[in-house]
């Protein structure tokens, strides 16, 4: 007699915060069920973990209006792809993961399937786009949240929905001083350092990263011996990075992703908005938000924000406990002054890393 077909599952993630999300995911169900098959899209951590890749995440990486518009008629042939897949493989259940432009739609061909679908990590509808709740409670079966307020919030608009813990707190290494996480990662021990996170998409790079670079400029004429370090994301080539130093004196260390290991082996960070944001500030060092977009993007987002600021750190705190400097705001000159004034020991270093902590205890 011919055994039945092992179970499949469809996991679809977007960014390298995502990938690595769903990885651990799915490491816990193969733990749990060995019998498992996993097929979709997502990026190394998912590939390493036996998931059958359909498409890489790297395919639908986009962030931004002006961005996404000419690779449209790409992301639609992807979500496609991975609904025929499904209809072809008929999986127990699908797995999104995160960017609910993509994963609503393709929820939506799931679903007249019949094929029930998780949501891991929540689209951020209480920050902005709250109408989207109604697509939501149509199309989700379960909503995973990974922020403790999204739990009251689904259930009030009548999805089901459990609040899971923040995998992001359970990633994060152990406790330790700067000097060890220097040490960890090869970096010079006793070196001022300081960490700049740009993103972990190509367009990120492009519009953030010059600006860091001008930023850890200025900072390195005032700071003999500073050691800026990078950690790349497994999305964006190295090359990437360093060809955007060429010519500002500044030639930092690059690290293999690790992000929230180099921030604590820093002294201050410069990061991008986005996932990362947290991680950093789980790391308990001083840190400054950035982000910058097209007009366009700007424009409609700030149209559409429902809350007094972009970053989770802040959203959490529900105050001002790190700086957010946007799109003009976000200059060489501004990102450098930000720095200073938590560089050293004193009032404002302090204030915030107490902020910092209060964000962590009430995620742990």
């Amino acid at each position: 007699m011919t055994p039945p077909p092992s179970p499949r599952i469809l996991v679809v993630a977007g960014e390298a915060s995502g990938d690595t999300h769903a990885a651990e995911l799915v490491a816990a169900l193969q733990a749990l069920r060995p019998d498992l098959t996993f097929f979709g899209m997502g990026g190394a951590r998912l590939a390493a973990r036996g998931v059958e890749l359909i498409h890489d995440a790297r395919e639908v990486s986009v962030m931004g209006i002006t961005e996404v518009l000419p690779r449209i008629p790409r992301i639609l042939r992807i979500m496609k792809d991975l609904a025929q897949a499904a209809a072809e493989r008929r999986p127990v259940c699908a797995i999104l993961v995160d960017i609910p432009d993509f994963n609503l739609r393709l929820a939506k061909k799931l679903k007249a399937l019949g094929i029930p679908v998780a949501y891991y990590v929540s689209p951020m509808i209480w920050a902005w786009r709250r109408g989207r709740v109604r697509t939501i409670q149509r199309l989700v079966d379960r909503m995973l949240c990974i922020l403790p307020f999204e739990e009251d919030f689904y259930r009030e608009a009548g999805v089901s929905a459990r609040y899971v813990g923040s995998p992001v707190l359970e990633q994060m290494p152990a406790a330790a001083t700067a000097r060890e996480f220097r040490q960890r990662l090869g970096l010079s021990l006793d070196a001022p350092t300081l960490a700049l996170l740009p993103g972990s998409r190509m367009s990120e790079i492009r519009r953030i990263l010059p600006t860091l670079v001008g930023a850890a400029k200025q900072l390195s004429a005032e700071r003999p011996g500073l050691q800026v370090v990078v950690p790349v994301a497994p999305t964006i080539a190295k090359e990437e990075i360093t060809s955007r130093f060429e010519g500002s004196g500044v030639t930092p260390v690059l690290v293999d992703g690790r992000a929230p290991e180099v921030v604590g082996a820093s002294d201050a960070a410069v990061v991008a908005s986005g996932t990362a944001v947290l991680e950093a500030g789980l790391m308990e060092r001083p840190l400054v938000v950035v982000y910058r977009v097209s007009l366009v993007t700007y424009l409609v987002g700030r149209m559409m924000l429902k809350v007094a600021f972009v970053s989770l750190i802040n959203l959490l705190a529900g105050r001002r406990v790190v700086p957010e400097l946007l799109q003009g705001d976000m200059t060489p000159e501004r990102i450098s002054e930000e720095v200073r004034r938590v560089w050293l020991p004193g009032a404002p270093r302090d204030a915030m890393v107490q902020g910092l902590a209060e964000v962590r205890g009430r995620l742990g």
